[in-house]
Order: C-alpha cells, then structure tokens, then sequence
C-alpha cells in the first residue's frame, strides 16, 4: 500500500516538472533559435513579399504584411529554416563522403518529431529533421556524419560506435548537446 501511494505521489507530480515549450505566437519580442543562438523576433509590417533578415547576433525580423495570421507568419520562418539548412548540408556532405568512404545518392529534409535523422540504406538516402537548424552547428555535422556511417554499418553496434569514434571523437558529447539544447 505505502509502495503504491509512493509511486502515485510521484507519478502526479512528474507532469508539472517536465518542460513544455508553448506553441509560438509569432509576435515580436518572441525567442527563436537559430543555430544554437537564442534571437529575438521583430515582426515588421511590410507591403512586399514576406521575408526573413537576420539582423546582427540577436534579432530575426520577419517582414510581413498587416493582417498575415500566426500560421503564415510561421509558414514564412519555417520556409526561411529551410532554405537555411539546405545550404548547409551540401558542404558538410562534400567534405565527409570522401572521409567516410561512401557516397549518398539523395538527401532531404523533412519536420520529424523523434528523429534527428534517417538513413535508407538501401536507397543510399539520408533525411535530416528541419529542427536541426536551431542546434548548434557541429550538431548537424554529428547528424550528417551518423547517417553518412549507417551506410557503412546498418546498426548502432560496436562496429557503428568504432567508426563514430574514429572519424568523430567527440561525437558523443555533441549528441548529449543536441539532446539537450534548448
């Protein structure tokens, strides 16, 4: 009896300790990340079409026009996270396939909500998860990197961790970051 009044008293208190982040309002003064750094966005009334600019190490201004609703207001930011990751991957690729010894036929990116990244092997594809723009940057290397061995290893084995240790060595502390990170 007591074993279980324990376990419920715990179990109830559990929800009110665990972190939730709110849905974004897409306002000004609201915080976004954007490659490991916190930035504050301006919402900026603007006639054009809707834009992003990166405004020193702080700010991510969003021009839109008045009236734009908080779904378009974020269609517009993911669009921009896209484009931004998709420019980095290339490089990344470029420099550890030859490292690596193997060579991805296709990439992409794609919202997941458990993964940081998938590898089809037998396609020689890799997906890589939009969120990872928010990271920091060695952490979407460590992803890049993780998929790119699954090509060599299909599982998490001791061979896998042997390759990761030997082309990454530290990619066990980039992954508690990744884990972790706001």
């Amino acid at each position: 009896m007591i074993n279980t009044l324990v376990w419920a008293r715990r179990h109830q208190t559990r929800p009110a300790m665990q972190y939730r982040q709110s849905p974004p309002e897409m306002v000004s003064g609201e915080s976004h990340y954007f490659l490991g750094q916190r930035h504050q966005l301006r919402v900026m009334a603007y006639t054009g079409p809707p834009r992003i600019r990166r405004s020193g190490s702080d700010f991510i201004d969003l021009f839109v026009r008045s009236g734009t609703t908080v779904e378009q207001r974020q269609q517009v930011l993911q669009g921009w996270y896209r484009a931004q990751l998709r420019a980095r991957i290339p490089p990344l690729l470029e420099q550890w396939q030859p490292v690596l010894g193997v060579q991805a036929a296709d990439w992409g990116i794609k919202q997941m909500k458990t993964r940081w990244g998938t590898c089809n092997i037998a396609a020689r594809r890799i997906w890589l998860n939009l969120e990872l723009i928010k990271k920091p940057v060695n952490c979407l290397e460590y992803v890049v990197i993780h998929e790119l061995t699954h090509l060599l290893e299909r599982n998490h084995n001791d061979r896998f961790k042997a390759l990761m240790d030997h082309h990454l060595p530290h990619w066990r502390l980039i992954r508690q970051t990744l884990n972790h990170a706001p």
